[in-house]
């Protein structure tokens, strides 16, 4: 039993660090009501060329990440750069 639970806990673990992973070109962020958000990190990462802007703690993970923390981080950061989405519909994109 102790193995089976180990090996759950590995796949969860793993599967989450491959969904984080900065290798990833574009992150999906579900949001059933509106429509998920396609997150291009890599286009990010080539534009901003500084990941503390984003993360702040530590590389692979933004702390507390939420829908409110996204929308007030990535709403500001488009505004003050002038650059990128800042409506719903832009980021949002129903199936």
């Amino acid at each position: 039993m102790k193995r089976i639970v180990s090996a759950f806990a590995l796949v969860v673990f793993s599967a989450g660090m491959v969904i984080a992973a900065p290798h990833h070109d574009v992150m999906t962020f579900p949001a059933p009501k509106m429509g998920d958000v396609q997150f291009n990190h890599k286009k990010h990462q080539e534009m901003l060329k500084n990941c503390k802007l984003c993360h702040t703690k530590a590389p692979g993970k933004i702390e507390g990440f939420s829908k409110d923390v996204a929308h007030k981080m990535c709403i500001d950061c488009h505004k003050s750069k002038g650059k990128g989405p800042v409506s719903c519909k832009d980021c949002h994109k129903k199936k």
